[in-house]
């Protein structure tokens, strides 16, 4: 299957320190991929060179084969990059409905009533429906999950990078995102999930990859990431 992310020897370095050495990965169109590694491993790093809020010292991105490394954030988004983000950012003193119409508008450029029916379908398939008239500050955490996947949506992307969408969820609220993001995958979507909720990547993901000090130690199907003792060693130590 043709690629939809290419990341090429990619390094990315913060004075002496080197987050990132020499990363590269392929996503497929349509795949769900896991990115996993214990904190500091460049994770996050990683996905912020993707995704544009930081440049890449060596190496290159290419999004749909086209190289976009040296494009800002907000023409990836354009481009169909979308991600949320391990703590929720939405505009508190706005409505649930109002949070999704701020992207529809600066992203897509629709018009007030398209954008709002676009925002209220996506809100309905995240389970928020009830809630678009309540105020950002008025959810609950899980609502908040799904409201920062929504605005993501909201960009109509072709990739999404979900950022610990599951964090500090109780079991069936993890389900609850979990069936979002297959559905999501099901209409298109590829979907790259960083998570810390290794019974959630291992059911989610058809590949994974794990990052330790900036570099990949080890890619594969989850059931074979999660029997190679490096990986082991990298959560759990020697």
């Amino acid at each position: 299957m043709a690629a939809i992310l290419e990341v090429n020897a990619v390094s990315k370095h913060f004075g002496g320190f080197t987050a990132l050495s020499d990363v590269s990965i392929r996503v497929a169109a349509g795949e769900r991929f896991g990115l996993i590694g214990p904190n500091g491993s460049g994770k996050t790093t990683l996905i912020n060179c993707v995704s544009g809020s930081l440049r890449n010292d060596s190496g290159s991105i290419a999004f749909q084969g086209e190289e976009i490394s040296r494009q800002p954030a907000y023409v990836r988004t354009r481009k169909g990059i979308a991600r949320s983000f391990q703590v929720p950012r939405p505009f508190h003193t706005m409505t649930v409905l109002e949070n999704l119409l701020v992207p529809t508008a600066y992203v897509r450029h629709l018009k007030d009533s398209e954008g709002e029916a676009q925002a209220m379908q996506i809100l309905t398939d995240m389970g928020l429906a009830a809630k678009a008239r309540a105020y950002a500050a008025e959810l609950s955490q899980v609502e908040l999950r799904k409201l920062e996947l929504a605005r993501a949506m909201a960009s109509q992307p072709k990739l999404l990078i979900s950022d610990e969408a599951m964090a500090g969820l109780s079991g069936s609220e993890v389900d609850e995102v979990l069936k979002i993001l297959f559905d999501l995958n099901e209409k298109g979507i590829t979907i790259i999930m960083i998570e810390h909720i290794m019974q959630a990547v291992m059911r989610f993901s058809q590949r994974v990859i794990c990052l330790d000090a900036g570099k990949i130690i080890c890619e594969g199907a989850p059931t074979e990431i999660v029997k190679n003792p490096d990986v082991q060693k990298a959560y759990l130590g020697a």
